[in-house]
C-alpha cells in the first residue's frame, strides 16, 4: 500500500500524510510541488477574501442569473424589434410571437428571483434551462457554436446553484430507490465543473490570435483542466474568475459604445453571460469541487 501511495504522489516532505514512514528515495511528484505552491497562494487569497466570504454564495447566485434578468429587460425595452425579428425572419405567427416573449419574460424574472432568494431551486433552475433551450430554437441559434458553448457554461453555473442549495436529506419516490441529496450534489458538482469551462473553449477557438491571447489561452486552458479534474479547483476557479473579469471589462465594454453602435447589443449580451459564468465559478470556490475530484481523493488516500 505504501508503494502504491508513493507512486500516486500523495506524500509530502519526509512523512506520510497519516504519519507513517516514507521511502527516503522517493521524490515528491510534480502534483505535490504544484499543490505546495498553490496552497501558499490560496492561504494569501483566503486572508484577503475573508470579509466577503459570508456573502460569496449570494453574490454567485445573483451573477449566475444576471444574464437572464438583463435578457428580460432587453426584451421589454426592445419589444417591437423582437416581434419584428421573430415574425419577419423566423416566420413565427404574430400571436405565438407575443406568447413566446411573454412566457420568456415571466419565466426569467420569476425563476431568477427564486434562485437569488434560494427558494425552490430545482424548479427555478429547470425553468431557466428551459429558457435557454427555447430561445435557442426560437431565435435560430441552435447551430451557432459560440452560442452553444456559452450557454453550456451558463447551464454549468445553474447546476452549481443546485449543488449549492441541496442539503443532506433523502427523497423517496414510489417504486424508486431513495436518492441521497449528498450523492446528487456530488454528481451535479462534477457536471457543473465540466460545463463551466466550455466558455473558455469557445474563447480559445474564436477571434484573431495575438501574443496576449495566446498567453491568456494557455493559462486559462491549464486552469480549466484543473477545474475539470478537481485539482486545486478553488485556486484554478479563482484564476479563471480573474481572467474572465479582466477580459470582460476590456473587451465587452459596451458602456463606451454609442447607443446605435452595431456591436453594442452583442457586447452587452456577452458581458452579462460572462458574469453568469463568473458567478458559477464563485460558487465553485465557495463549495469546493466535490468528492469526484483529485483534491478529495487526496484526502482519502
Amino acid at each position: 500500500m505504501a508503494q502504491i501511495r508513493g507512486t500516486a504522489g500523495y506524500q509530502l516532505g519526509n512523512q506520510h500524510p497519516f504519519g507513517g514512514p516514507r521511502n527516503e528515495a522517493a521524490d515528491p511528484s510534480p502534483l505535490d510541488a504544484i499543490r505546495e505552491q498553490t496552497s501558499k497562494i490560496e492561504d494569501i487569497m483566503d486572508s484577503l477574501s475573508e470579509p466577503i466570504k459570508p456573502y460569496l454564495p449570494a453574490i454567485g447566485r445573483f451573477l449566475i442569473v444576471v444574464t437572464f434578468l438583463e435578457d428580460a429587460l432587453r426584451i421589454i425595452t426592445q419589444w417591437r424589434d423582437q416581434l419584428t425579428y421573430l415574425n419577419s425572419y423566423r416566420h413565427i405567427p404574430v400571436g405565438l410571437t407575443h406568447m413566446f416573449l411573454i412566457v420568456n419574460i415571466i419565466t426569467m424574472l420569476s425563476c431568477s428571483t427564486l434562485v437569488i432568494i434560494r427558494k425552490y431551486s430545482d424548479y427555478a433552475v429547470a425553468g431557466l434551462v428551459g429558457v435557454v433551450v427555447v430561445q435557442a430554437l426560437g431565435y435560430g441559434l441552435i447551430f451557432d457554436l459560440n452560442f452553444f458553448l456559452r450557454n453550456l457554461s451558463v447551464c454549468g453555473g445553474l447546476l452549481m446553484v443546485l449543488s449549492d442549495s441541496w442539503v443532506r436529506k433523502s427523497k423517496a419516490f414510489a417504486g424508486l430507490p431513495q436518492i441521497d441529496e449528498k450523492d446528487r450534489k456530488m454528481y451535479f458538482q462534477l457536471a457543473g465543473r465540466v460545463l463551466l469551462i466550455f466558455l473558455f473553449i469557445g474563447f480559445v477557438f474564436s477571434g484573431e490570435w495575438s501574443m496576449w491571447r495566446i498567453v491568456v489561452s494557455l493559462i486559462g486552458l491549464v486552469a480549466c483542466v484543473m477545474v475539470v479534474v478537481g485539482f486545486k479547483a478553488k485556486f484554478s476557479a479563482t484564476l479563471l474568475v480573474l481572467i474572465l473579469s479582466v477580459f470582460n471589462v476590456l473587451v465587452n465594454n459596451f458602456w463606451t459604445l454609442h447607443e446605435h453602435h452595431p456591436h453594442k447589443d452583442f457586447a452587452k449580451y456577452d458581458f452579462f453571460q460572462i458574469l453568469s459564468i463568473v458567478g458559477g465559478l464563485l460558487l465553485l470556490v465557495n463549495t469546493g469541487p466535490g468528492q469526484f475530484s483529485i483534491d478529495e481523493k487526496k484526502k482519502v488516500y
